[in-house]
């Protein structure tokens, strides 16, 4: 939690040396959260990748457990903790 509370308070920041400036802001907030998610997956995606030419286990399940919760921020929780 204490993450997202810094991202917003690094943002808030930003967007007030923004208007103290008069600079408007480089991207609409949809295209730059829409570019930051590319980002994400796309970083995952190159761990996948690699992962494939040192011919190391990749599943389906693997993915789900490693790469989604780096893409979406939120954790999976394993059958252990869902009991």
């Amino acid at each position: 939690m204490k993450v997202y509370l810094l991202s917003l308070a690094a943002g808030v920041l930003v967007g007030v040396v923004y208007a103290v400036l008069h600079v408007k802001s480089p991207a609409p907030p949809a295209v730059a959260l829409l570019g930051l998610l590319g980002i994400a997956t796309g970083e995952q995606l190159g761990t996948l990748a690699l992962r494939m030419l040192n011919h190391e286990h990749v599943s389906i399940a693997w993915f789900k457990q490693t790469c989604v919760p780096r893409i979406t921020g939120i954790e999976t929780q394993t059958k252990e903790r869902q009991t």
